[in-house]
């Protein structure tokens, strides 16, 4: 007996639709890598930008903060009884009131009388808001003219410089300036000598010193000024013992 009916034909397998979901998985997770490259990407250039400025804005404080700290040492130097007293950049000149006799490191009674007069009132600027946060270093600098060996004027230039903190650190002078003007001194301020470099149009002009205030730059950190042990010892090494 023959079988009626119709015999379907075997099913093929559908290979396109088994590949179809995998290539949608794969093309989905190559755009999710991409958008987390993006965002990465996105995130690392905000931070760099936020970072930038914000380094852009500390300079600028910086800036704004020196000026109107110098602006203050100007206003210092123009008061009464300060005549000779300028203010170049960042350096504070004494003209003839901080010159040296040739071969000396001495200074008159007057002369240094002038200098005890005139620091507290920078100190006091040192220590405002306006300098205080900025400020490393006030540097005595020591010159000398060009007579003379380089080795001989460079050790006679750090004795001009080291003379003016005698003066300055004197505390048997009638006019000796505070302990804790005398303290700060010892903190804050530095020795330099610089034989005759930086010369003036004359000799006499160049046996001189001068006060110069150092700041620090952004991201170089709040510079630490150790208090060392007080001794308060008034006798100046450049002079004979006694």
């Amino acid at each position: 007996m023959f079988q009626t009916g119709l015999r379907s034909s075997p099913r093929r397998p559908q290979r396109d639709q088994a590949e179809k979901p995998f290539w949608i998985s794969f093309s989905d997770l190559m755009t999710s890598l991409m958008v987390l490259f993006m965002v990465t990407m996105a995130v690392a250039l905000l931070s760099i930008t936020t970072g930038v400025n914000k380094i852009e804005a500390e300079k600028v404080a910086r800036d704004e903060a020196i000026r109107a700290c110098m602006a203050d040492v100007r206003a210092i130097a123009a008061g009464d009884g300060y005549a000779g007293v300028s203010v170049a950049g960042n350096a504070i000149e004494f003209g003839h009131i901080a010159e040296f006799q040739k071969r000396g490191h001495d200074l008159p009674a007057e002369n240094r009388a002038f200098l005890r007069k005139f620091v507290p009132p920078l100190l006091k600027a040192a220590r405002s808001e306006k300098c205080a946060p900025w400020l490393k270093h006030i540097t005595v600098e020591g010159y000398a003219s060009p007579e003379g060996s380089y080795l001989y004027n460079l050790n006679l230039s750090l004795q001009r410089s080291q003379r003016v903190l005698c003066s300055l650190l004197d505390s048997r002078a009638p006019d000796a300036l505070s302990e804790d003007d005398r303290k700060f001194i010892r903190m804050i301020f530095l020795v330099g000598g610089v034989s005759f470099n930086a010369t003036k149009d004359r000799p006499e002009r160049s046996r001189r010193i001068e006060l110069k205030m150092e700041f620090r730059e952004v991201g170089e950190g709040t510079v630490a000024h150790p208090e060392l042990p007080w001794d308060d010892d008034p006798r100046c090494p450049l002079d004979p013992e006694k």
